[in-house]
């Protein structure tokens, strides 16, 4: 596979392959939350998840979370879902505070040849 991210090719992918490419994306986002850190966050959001996702919404959300539960400490990846133009995928997730398991879901789109992640939410 090339650089560039060609969705089509990329969802028809092994469920290895395709982990390969999204879970350093998912690490990173991660990282940014853990750290409230909003431009290390959103790195790899599409532009629409960018304006939903602001600073100030960043520091609220890891405040509420982190007094609650804890940073996320480790993931297990679930399943795929491949789709036309998108994949999405679901882990769970753990927190340092919690010994409740979480999901994480996040959807991956390409943008101008990037691979993307559009939508994300743990619950």
């Amino acid at each position: 596979m090339s650089n560039k991210i060609d969705i089509t090719h990329l969802a028809q992918q092994s469920d290895e392959a395709i982990c390969h490419v999204i879970e350093p994306l998912i690490d990173i986002m991660l990282e940014g939350s853990t750290n409230r850190d909003h431009a290390t966050h959103t790195r790899d959001f599409t532009d629409r998840l960018k304006v939903i996702v602001t600073e100030d919404n960043l520091a609220q959300q890891c405040e509420e979370y982190q007094a609650k539960i804890g940073v996320f400490t480790r993931r297990e990846f679930i399943a795929l879902f491949r789709r036309k133009q998108s994949v999405a995928a679901t882990w769970r997730i753990f927190a340092s505070k919690s010994t409740d398991e979480f999901v994480m879901e996040a959807v991956f789109v390409e943008r101008d040849g990037n691979l993307r992640i559009d939508h994300c939410m743990i619950f």
